[in-house]
């Protein structure tokens, strides 16, 4: 069973024959993680090229999957018998109770698993007791993949079913409300269409890292002084520029794409640009204009209104915004700038650091899972004919090669979330007041950089001790170079040490959590975020109506498998921070020295500043108007794992 060290060391601390054992096994492990950039789905995105077995998910990960996947079936089973009872599709009844049945068997089986591993009454999220001899424990994995593979089975539409779901039914809001048929509706069906949530989730919703503060109007975006005003009562346009109080979003970047078809229909991609505000006096953002593309002659300004014969066209212009936020969002801020920044990092990790060295055992945990997920999406998520193929609007090629880019493009550096938050503009609470996810991602942070500073300070009395590890050194070159993470520093100090730790740490944790868990609250509804345009952008804001909004969004079919798949990977919490495991049964405690995880240690100080950030942000959601969960410590997984 693989755990922390009990005494770990750094190699030049080492004799002789300890740093040819430790070379020695860097050599094995070095044959089993090896660098390829040629996985087909990321191009020149540098990845493990096979996956090692240790690398497989453990049995409390597959049994909380199976949990989420039966919701999903069930909810699939009843949606699809609403279609039936429509004359869209035909499903013979014997069909329908056999999936049933399939369901509840394997609900059952599922439920006799835990009871074995909780010894008759435990917690499969605390310590199991119960020693499994390993052939019953991979007789248990291979029985949970049998499930796996029925669910989805069970739960991947046809051809012909996407076709046919809601070809009958009238477009309306009320045929995507009712894609939850067993699963409960979020809140977010109900509030999409308010100003004010478009507006909030800049600051909290799965994109939060992306808007930026300005003091001047990009020369391709010409607001007008009068336009401002008319929106913003009782200010002007030169003094919330000179205040700072102007924010915006510009998806240039998603100029990369190429729109994309799906069974002969045409799908978008827009590219525009959102203008927000701070009110004189105000706490939050308010919306003030949007262009629905970069190219201000061929796209007028939309801006919020009172009338009548222009509303229809501002709601197209904010469904032009959350159409590219989503494709901004699952391509770039959630696929490129976590899973695939941490894949580098955790095979650089593996190469480089012996399973001796203190940084290996740090850092390892937060690892866990994300190769076999990626791996996963590599080959179906991001793959031809997948859910992102059907769901974006840009062809599935054009959407890997800006995954790809983006990852490349990333730099170590700017995206530590102080140095971002500055570059952003938008550090300066007094600013923007309300901006959930930087307040609590900085909670979050500083609980971590302390934790890192304090393990460090144990095995590295000096910076010295620092610029001496030639393990160390090797895996900063390692991540810089084959890894191809740019702005990766050179790690020379303590503090250097402290940085780096705490960014990968935040990446692999609190920073996946931000932008993975709200695609269960928000993105699996269609209409507030999705990830392509079925409709052209409006070239006038008069005139519109609401089937032409309508005629925006996607397909009911689509919709549905965009459900499926936000909430599977919306809902699989597993390990919350601060809890190091072992990822072999029966799952003991990770960390075994002393000086880690005795009273004193750094280890019992982090967790307890985690449970003092868990009550500071239970207690400002308390007055919070619309709660921000996604950073509360107990929410936040300790790695990448889905």
């Amino acid at each position: 069973m693989q755990r922390a060290p009990v005494d770990p060391s750094l190699p030049q601390n080492d004799t002789p024959a300890q740093q040819a054992a430790r070379a020695a096994q860097l050599q094995a492990t070095r044959g089993t993680y090896q660098w390829t950039t040629d996985v087909p789905t990321l191009p020149g995105v540098p990845l493990v090229a096979a996956l090692p077995s240790s690398e497989t998910p453990t049995l409390e990960w597959w049994i909380l999957l199976i949990g989420i996947g039966l919701e999903i079936a069930r909810n699939e089973i009843a949606v699809k018998l609403a279609a039936i009872g429509r004359d869209e599709i035909v499903i013979p009844e014997i069909e329908i109770a056999a999936m049933l049945a399939e369901c509840a068997k394997i609900e059952s089986s599922v439920a006799t698993i835990k009871a074995k591993l909780a010894k008759g009454g435990g917690s499969i999220a605390g310590e199991i007791h119960l020693l499994v001899e390993a052939v019953e424990e991979e007789a248990l994995f291979a029985m949970l993949r049998d499930h796996v593979a029925s669910l989805r089975a069970m739960i991947e539409l046809s051809d012909a079913e996407r076709l046919a779901i809601g070809s009958r039914a009238p477009r309306s809001l009320e045929s995507y409300r009712d894609l939850f048929a067993t699963i409960a509706l979020p809140g977010i069906a109900w509030q999409f269409i308010d100003d004010t949530t478009f507006a909030r989730l800049r600051t909290a919703g799965p994109n939060a890292g992306m808007i930026a503060g300005i003091s001047a109007l990009p020369a391709n975006f010409p607001l007008s002084a009068a336009q401002y005003a008319s929106v913003v009562n009782g200010d002007t346009l030169d003094v919330a520029l000179a205040q700072g109080r102007l924010y915006i979003c510009d998806y240039r970047e998603l100029e990369v794409l190429q729109s994309g078809v799906w069974e002969g229909k045409a799908k978008f991609i827009y590219r525009p640009m959102a203008l927000f505000a701070v009110p004189p006096g105000g706490s939050a953002l308010v919306p003030v204009a949007i262009q629905c593309g970069q190219d201000p002659l061929a796209n007028p300004m939309f801006l919020p209104t009172l009338h009548a014969d222009m509303q229809w066209g501002w709601e197209m212009a904010k469904q032009v915004v959350q159409v590219a936020d989503g494709n901004y969002h699952e391509l770039f801020a959630h696929l490129a700038r976590t899973h695939l920044v941490i894949e580098a990092i955790a095979v650089a990790t593996q190469r480089h650091l012996a399973q001796m060295h203190p940084i290996w055992a740090l850092l390892l945990p937060h690892f866990e899972g994300t190769l076999f997920i990626n791996n996963a999406a590599a080959t179906s998520l991001i793959a031809a004919n997948g859910p992102i193929d059907h769901i974006f609007g840009g062809t599935i090629t054009s959407s890997q090669l800006a995954a790809a880019d983006d990852r490349l493009a990333f730099d170590f550096s700017q995206s530590m979330l102080p140095v971002n938050l500055a570059a952003r503009k938008v550090a300066d609470k007094t600013m923007l007041p309300d901006y959930a996810y930087r307040d609590d991602a900085l909670l979050v942070w500083q609980a971590i950089r302390e934790w890192a500073d304090g393990y460090i300070a144990l095995y590295y009395a000096n910076d010295a001790a620092v610029t001496g590890d030639t393990e160390l050194a090797a895996w900063a070159l390692s991540i810089a170079g084959e890894g191809q993470i740019f702005g990766f520093p050179a790690v020379t100090t303590r503090h250097a040490l402290a940085d780096v730790c705490t960014m990968v740490i935040f990446t692999a944790s609190a920073q996946h959590a931000a932008v993975n868990f709200p695609q269960r609250a928000i993105m699996e509804f269609a209409p507030a975020v999705t990830g392509a345009g079925w409709a052209a952008s409006p070239n006038a804001q008069a005139g519109n109506d609401k089937a032409g909004w309508l005629a925006m969004m996607p397909p009911v079919s689509l919709a549905l498998e965009q459900l499926d798949t936000l909430y599977l990977l919306g809902s699989l919490y597993y390990r919350p921070l601060g809890d190091y495991r072992c990822r072999s049964f029966p799952y003991p405690q990770w960390f075994q020295d002393p000086a880690v995880i005795g009273a004193e240690g750094p280890l019992p100080r982090f967790q307890a500043a985690l449970a003092q950030v868990e009550e500071q942000i239970v207690t400002r959601n308390a007055n919070r108007m619309f709660p921000y969960p996604f950073l509360q410590p107990s929410l936040i997984p300790t790695s990448t794992n889905i």
